[in-house]
């Protein structure tokens, strides 16, 4: 097998040894999907793996949100064997391949268990629980390097409603997913006959497991056995077992599940390069206006100098002065507007950290770990949402700090629990594994009201103490300026239109990838490249959102608060717009379930990503702006 790679291994059912391959990106993007999933298959997959990485289940068992839960077994977790040592098999979830995130219990479908003693399924992490992650003991008995021949571990009884449910499987395509030792391991349920009107299980899962040294290091199943599922019939289900030295470090043992070929690095590097070209572009512009216009904007209001000819045809653009008693004016409804400001400080912070400890510590190779962390660090970093909401908030005159800071708080903890939580009653009804337990609610309302809630809390104070005072270059007029007419493309409403269609280009390719991660079968692993989108992003956003202050400034128009977070922010309407495209022609799903749980988590991802470029624009031209008005000399 390939291990820079991961392939389908498809077996004609008339050869039971004759292999063919099909790139998983064809099938993932639905492309060749129909004519061969009928067909014996062997799939090597991957969600997120094991478990947190060890430093952050110390720090999360300190802070007693994840106390409840341990480790089962030791072995799985230092991934060390001994011979003859029990290797646990665990089956995860079954579910139609092109719908990813509709998923349900393993044995949901009429399975039989094997004669082992049951291990109680469990969750080690709170990302596992939130993702459906529904570990059950298969029953297998299976020991380090001890090979076991094909032997039948049970019998499944098949009467007519068995039947119904397997041939329902076997018409929706159903995959399921098992784990050895954290490697995971896809397979299908069965096959359907040309004409469709029989239908056939697989009843025979042959194991291949590779080890170096002492450790596992590959998995590889081949499902065979073919039976015709007719009703009132004893299916026998059997197992074999099959071990094989392997020079795969166990470093490089999630190598294989990679696919560098989807991910080509050229693509990368010249999305990057196109988006560095555009950033040039705006810091050019940006240095333009701030090292000659504005220099001769000074020169224009110090000296009453005539104006050359470039400075004519500008003609009103230079009134950005005139509003100089009302550019420091509050924002309106600045209680909303500080907790949104403080909301997407804390949302880039967690991006820029989580990005950075994806790339130590390649968090895609553990199960679960990369939503954990995210969790972990937005309840660590509540403090700057607190700090930069409070401090603005108070320098805006507020004095309600008390409800900002609860406002702050659970913006967007509210904004993703209700999601989840409409989508949690779906779930239930399709008695889908991705039914958020009660137990898994209890922990994150725990996380938001014992951690969230007092750390916030300590930033808003520090904020409102260390950086809270209204220290502005400019008086503020008792009484506003009128607001005079001006064309309709200078309007703020066109503006915000406007605005966000740079930063979206900007990450268009980018979010390609990562959009293709989450919702087909592909692990995302180019976390440097995401990096490098990050800060072209935030650039782009910075210099778009100061040219249009500047602009909406010389127009009189001193309302430029909302104005630069809302140009920003709307990037995120571009991004759920090409989720529609992404769904509709780059995708096959389907179904209430998965439309539901695809646009209600795009919602999210969109609206944080604009609450996020809101702030990181505001936070640029509000530096702008007081630059430029500090330097002016107020009669």
């Amino acid at each position: 097998m390939n291990t820079q790679a991961v392939w389908f291994y498809i077996l004609l059912s008339s050869r039971p040894f004759h292999r063919f391959c099909l790139r998983s990106d064809d099938v993932a993007m639905g492309g060749k999907v129909e004519g061969f999933l009928p067909q014996r298959c062997l799939i090597e997959l991957s969600n997120d793996r094991s478990t947190l990485p060890t430093w952050t289940i110390k720090v999360v068992v300190l802070t007693t949100v994840f106390s409840s839960l341990l480790p089962v077994r030791a072995d799985e977790h230092d991934h060390k064997y001994t011979d003859k040592e029990e290797v646990v098999l665990w089956m995860n979830t079954v579910g139609p391949y092109h719908n990813r995130q509709e998923t349900y219990k393993y044995f949901s479908l009429p399975f039989c268990v094997g004669t082992k003693k049951t291990i109680s399924h469990y969750h080690e992490t709170l990302g596992e629980a939130l993702q459906g992650v529904e570990l059950e003991f298969s029953g297998l008995d299976i020991k380090f390097k001890d090979e076991v021949m094909q032997t039948t571990y049970c019998d499944i009884e098949l009467d007519k409603p068995k039947r119904d449910a397997f041939v329902y499987a076997i018409k929706n395509h159903y995959w399921y997913q098992m784990y050895i030792d954290d490697l995971p391991i896809w397979g299908i349920v069965g096959e359907a006959d040309e004409n469709g009107e029989d239908y056939y299980l697989w009843t025979y899962k042959k194991l291949e497991i590779g080890h170096n040294g002492n450790r596992i290091v590959d998995v590889n199943l081949t499902s065979e056995g073919k039976v015709k599922l007719v009703p009132n019939t004893r299916i026998p289900m059997s197992y074999s077992v099959k071990w094989k030295k392997s020079d795969v470090k166990f470093e490089d043992r999630f190598d294989k599940y990679l696919d560098p070929s989807f991910f080509q690095h050229r693509i990368h590097w010249f999305s990057i390069f196109n988006s560095f070209m555009m950033v040039i572009f705006l810091v050019g512009l940006v240095s333009m206006i701030l090292m000659r216009t504005l220099r001769k904007d000074y020169a224009r209001y110090s000296k009453e100098e005539e104006m050359d000819d470039m400075d004519r045809d500008l003609g009103d653009e230079y009134g950005w002065k005139q509003v100089h008693g009302d550019v420091f004016r509050p924002s309106s409804h600045p209680l909303i507007f500080s907790s949104l400001i403080g909301s997407g400080c804390q949302i880039f912070s967690v991006s820029l950290i989580v990005i950075v400890l994806a790339m130590i510590e390649d968090l895609y190779t553990e199960r679960g770990s990369m939503l954990s962390t995210a969790i972990f660090v937005y309840a660590a970093t509540s403090p700057v949402n607190g700090y930069f909401g409070g401090s603005l908030y108070a320098k805006q005159g507020g004095r309600r700090w008390i409800k900002q800071m609860f406002i702050g708080a659970f913006l967007i903890p509210a904004m993703v629990c209700g999601t989840a939580f409409f989508i949690n009653f779906i779930a239930i009804y399709y008695h889908a594994s991705r039914a958020i337990p009660f137990g898994t609610m209890v922990a994150v309302c725990c996380i938001c009201f014992f951690v969230i809630l007092p750390l916030n809390l300590v930033g808003t104070i520090l904020g409102r103490n260390l950086s809270g005072q209204p220290n502005f270059p400019c008086r503020v007029n008792a009484v506003p300026r009128p607001i005079p007419e001006k064309k309709w493309f200078m309007e703020p409403a066109v503006i915000v239109c406007l605005g966000g269609i740079l930063p979206f280009g900007s990450i268009f390719i980018e979010m390609y990838f990562i959009f293709t991660s989450f919702w087909a079968y592909k692990i995302y692993y180019v976390y440097g490249f995401m990096m490098l989108v990050l800060v072209i992003l935030c650039i782009v956003t910075v210099c778009v959102t100061i040219v249009c202050t500047y602009f909406l400034l010389n127009a009189e128009d001193y309302r430029w608060q909302w104005t630069s977070f809302l140009s920003a922010a709307s990037t995120a309407v571009y991004v759920y717009m090409y989720s529609f495209y992404y769904y509709f022609f780059k995708t096959k799903m389907y179904g209430l379930f998965q439309t539901s749980f695809y646009f209600g988590y795009m919602a999210v991802f969109s609206t944080a990503l604009g609450i996020m470029c809101g702030a990181v624009g505001y936070m640029g031209t509000s530096a702008f702006v007081r630059k430029i008005y500090t330097n002016v000399k107020i009669d």
